[in-house]
């Protein structure tokens, strides 16, 4: 029947027309999400071309007809974002914190792949990974060994980089080094786990960034650090890990705005769950629950339970065996970080860490905080004396009813 075939046309139109639009909808809504000021002309390209296309599909276009200009479409969008520029990374330097082991080293190496000068800081220049770094990267590499929470260390780091690099000051300074020293409940973790983390994770890294900063400022170059999504999102059992990446989170966004005005560029990286570290050998969850159940108080023991506390452990286990073992997505946009004309203010490294965002940012807190704990913890066993509560409140109701 002609009406017939004539909804079909129009039910057909109406889907590609969906279709265009959730994509380029999505497509805006991710470049307002993943962006700052300076990406502003690339975002007012897709509300362009979203604005062309919805005028076409508006005209009911052919289905073929539709599908062509959408694949077009996406081709332009993609061909410009591949035909970006980037800057050479010839004669530029940049110093690395933190490059015994994980994202630290890997960037090295690509840093170094890609004609960087590297001086990258480790704590053991005699260890698996400073030997690794020296047999594979380029003369261009120095290592220095510098603990960043000792102030004389990072001095004779400087005094060696400065000698080295003569006038031309330091392109990027790559803020890595850090440490999760403790699993569990905040009231659970040793005042020694907070003061241990925040004296690498935010006291270092404040004071090698003071210290390396007039030789980024020489450069107009780069500061780029490596953060936690944790230090913005109340991840359960991360208390002391995430304290400390809140404090070095405002300081870096403070700076941000105060370097402006000398040409330096400030970037974040908030990467998802990776392996690095410790966090992969499963004999070092273990020994952090029996050093946890060492130091608590026999009342405080008690109430929570030792169950309680071995779960926890496990859950860390469990989560640390899935972790990525891919540092890709990091390294690329610490190099992306380095290089670009307009850097990002904030990078999202890796699977998920980009819709936590969007969740924490524009839903309810209500769902927010159900969908951090389904990500992370998911906690089963109550303490113990919440148990005790809960089964002597059920005892009196069953007595009631009798």
């Amino acid at each position: 029947m002609p009406g017939s075939h004539a909804m079909e046309e129009y039910a057909l139109s109406f889907w590609i027309y969906m279709g265009v639009m959730s994509v380029f909808v999505g497509g805006a809504m991710k470049k307002i999400l993943a962006s700052h000021i300076s990406a502003a002309p690339s975002l007012l390209v897709w509300l362009g071309l979203l604005l062309v296309l919805e005028r076409l599909c508006s005209l009911c276009l052919p289905a073929l007809l539709g599908l062509a200009v959408l694949c077009a479409a996406c081709c332009l969008v993609s061909g410009r974002s591949s035909a970006a520029q980037t800057l050479s990374a010839e004669g530029k330097a940049v110093f690395i914190t933190g490059c015994d082991s994980g994202f630290g080293k890997a960037a090295a190496l690509q840093l170094d792949a890609l004609g960087f000068e590297v001086f990258a800081s480790v704590l053991d220049p005699a260890g698996s990974g400073a030997t690794e770094l020296r047999r594979r990267c380029s003369p261009r590499l120095t290592v220095l060994r510098m603990d960043i929470t000792k102030p004389q260390e990072v001095q004779d780091a400087l005094h060696c980089t400065r000698a080295r690099l003569g006038p031309q000051g330091l392109w990027g300074l790559v803020n890595n080094a850090g440490i999760c020293v403790n699993f569990g409940d905040a009231e659970l973790s040793l005042m020694s786990n907070y003061r241990g983390c925040m004296e690498v994770n935010f006291f270092g890294t404040l004071n090698v960034t003071k210290t390396f900063l007039p030789l980024v400022r020489q450069a107009k170059g780069r500061i780029v650090t490596v953060s936690s999504p944790s230090g913005e999102q109340p991840f359960p059992c991360l208390a002391a890990y995430g304290a400390s990446k809140a404090a070095l989170n405002l300081f870096i966004n403070t700076l941000r705005h105060e370097l402006e005005p000398w040409g330096v560029k400030v970037s974040t990286i908030l990467p998802s769950s990776y392996k690095t570290g410790q966090s992969s050998n499963l004999a070092y969850w273990e020994q952090q629950n029996k050093q946890l159940i060492q130091s608590l108080s026999p009342s405080l023991l008690e109430e929570y339970g030792e169950e309680y506390l071995l779960e926890t452990m496990e859950l860390f286990k469990a989560y640390s065996e899935t972790a990525n073992e891919d540092f890709s997505p990091v390294i690329n946009t610490i190099s992306e970080a380095l290089l670009s004309p307009r850097p990002q203010v904030r990078y999202y490294a890796g699977k998920g860490v980009g819709l936590m965002y969007f969740i924490y940012s524009y839903l309810p807190l209500s769902v927010s905080d159900r969908f951090l704990q389904q990500l992370f913890v998911k906690k089963k066993v109550l303490p113990r004396a919440l148990r005790s509560q809960s089964t002597s409140h059920n005892n009196n109701n069953n007595m009631l009813h009798k």
